[in-house]
């Protein structure tokens, strides 16, 4: 496959993550799209590894890198959405202010 189908994949995964985050009020569709935004991130970093062929596979490499920080991101943003549910029954972004109370 050409690289550029690739690329058009990766963006198409990010602008609807955007979209995602722009739109979403909820906290767990939210993470979501910061995860479809990784994703495309990720198939990029893959995309221009294989356009400049190294010994070292650096595109991989970063990948792996990114998949585990954002498995280290959504264990803590789960944690972090329980307890919000937990106390204010919701979980909804536009009730997120009334915790400074």
């Amino acid at each position: 496959m050409v690289v550029s189908q690739f690329l058009v994949l990766a963006a198409a995964l990010f602008a609807m993550g955007v979209y995602g985050l722009l739109i979403r009020r909820n906290i767990v569709l939210i993470l979501l799209s910061v995860e479809l935004m990784l994703n495309a991130v990720n198939i990029n970093l893959v995309a221009f590894e294989s356009m400049i062929v190294t010994t070292e596979a650096l595109g991989q490499v970063f990948a792996i890198f990114v998949i585990t920080v954002a498995a280290a991101e959504v264990g803590v943003g789960l944690a972090i959405v329980l307890m919000i549910f937990r106390n204010r029954q919701s979980a909804n972004v536009d009730e997120l202010d009334l915790m400074r109370y």
